[in-house]
């Protein structure tokens, strides 16, 4: 790249501004071509039984590419298959129920034109997204979905922005609109994203975190403070559980209580654990999602939480154990 002066009075912010400017203007047009065409191409997709395969070339193709990542994860099958690769083999990724969903700003890539013939033989669904419904793609398609805009953000009127745009906002219209339709939820939502942070919060139970058997901190309800503190320390959970022989909570005592002991001046080996213990606790359920128990465990300010069935201890769950599962 040559390098030329940057002119004294180059403004940044106002060039990237009207680029703003100009692509609000290209979206706020596409709510015209929300229409019957819109439904007609929804519907399409709804009611197929194989998967969206989507194409472009060039920028249309990095939108593509978006576009069938974002149908995948809402709900809608579907994958990207480049142009000229489907040309030499790969158009046999494509079935009889799929459905195309084509994308070229002029609607003229001679690279999809070059393919629709075979669609049309194998009578494949085709839907063209273009921003010239009276180009060679916009008549072939079974649905045209118009995303004309009237200027790119470009000032040349060359690179692909506000035209990229449109394709993008509509392609996320037919996704959302299909996930409504769909019921989809946000469970169903962290099934396809197991491994990122909405699905460790979605997914992830009390039960796959919690700390049990013999690494829960219990402390018989006859016990001394002493033995309450020795096994605060065994366990390294800042807290113990008071049961009685069938594992019943009785009680907690925390290192906050202990705090507080010492400031009464009580005898460490005299004192028993019953009388010093907070009575009850707070509990929840195995199977509760990781993510609820957090929120309790923020909202009443504490480390630790209890897991129980009834007044049965199962497991003890600690801000430390939600961190190293990621689901803080």
């Amino acid at each position: 790249m040559s390098h030329i002066a940057l002119p004294a009075d180059f403004d940044f912010p106002a060039a990237g501004k009207q680029v703003l400017a100009t692509e609000r203007e290209g979206l706020a047009q596409l709510d015209q071509y929300i229409n019957d065409d819109f439904r007609r191409a929804c519907e399409k997709i709804f009611n197929c039984t194989g998967k969206v395969v989507v194409m472009g070339m060039g920028k249309s193709g990095h939108i593509g590419r978006k576009l069938a990542a974002t149908f995948a994860s809402t709900g809608t099958p579907a994958f990207f298959v480049h142009p000229a690769e489907a040309s030499h083999g790969d158009l046999g990724m494509v079935s009889p129920q799929d459905v195309i969903i084509a994308l070229s700003n002029s609607g003229e890539s001679h690279e999809i034109l070059a393919l629709i013939p075979v669609l049309k033989r194998l009578r494949i669904s085709l839907i063209c997204m273009t921003g010239n419904p009276e180009s060679t793609m916009g008549k072939a398609a079974d649905v045209h979905l118009c995303v004309h805009v009237p200027f790119e953000a470009c000032p040349l009127g060359l690179a692909p922005t506000t035209s990229t745009t449109a394709a993008l906002v509509m392609g996320d219209a037919l996704a959302v609109s299909l996930l409504q339709a769909r019921g989809f939820t946000a469970e169903d939502f962290a099934l396809s994203h197991p491994g990122g942070a909405l699905g460790r919060k979605l997914l992830l139970r009390v039960s796959d975190i919690m700390h049990s058997g013999s690494d829960i901190p219990v402390t018989p309800l006859d016990a001394s403070l002493r033995d309450a503190l020795l096994e605060i320390t065994r366990k390294n959970l800042g807290m113990t559980v008071i049961c009685d022989d069938d594992m019943n909570i009785q009680g907690i005592f925390t290192d906050g209580d202990l705090r507080r002991v010492f400031d009464m001046g009580i005898d460490l080996n005299q004192a028993r654990i019953a009388s010093l213990m907070t009575a009850g606790g707070i509990r929840v359920s195995p199977a509760m999602l990781a993510v609820d128990a957090l929120n309790i465990m923020q909202s009443r300010h504490i480390t630790s939480v209890l897991v129980a069935e009834h007044d049965r201890l199962l497991g003890v769950v600690h801000m430390h154990d939600m961190l190293r599962a990621g689901v803080v």
